[in-house]
């Protein structure tokens, strides 16, 4: 078992065994789940789609969906060589 200590900042380190397991880097996000039983899980935030709305730019014009379903089709083929 894995254990950490809280600090007077209420900050606790998170073993480095933990951090692999959930494949935790600097910045990432945790979330604190209790449990049925009053305890409380350590959860990796994975985030929804929408909220990468932006994330990429793209300044050219606007592509119409055909075109975007042969770009993907394309890459799928690409990939599978």
């Amino acid at each position: 078992m894995a254990t950490g200590t809280i600090t007077s900042k209420g900050q606790i380190t998170i073993p480095k065994s933990v951090r692999e397991d959930l494949d935790l880097k600097p910045g990432s996000r945790v979330q604190f789940v209790k449990t049925a039983d009053g305890g409380y899980e350590l959860r990796r935030e994975h985030r929804p789609v929408k909220k990468l709305a932006g994330a990429l730019r793209y300044s050219g014009p606007a592509k119409s969906l055909e075109e975007m379903d042969q770009a993907i089709a394309s890459g799928a083929e690409d990939s599978q060589k």
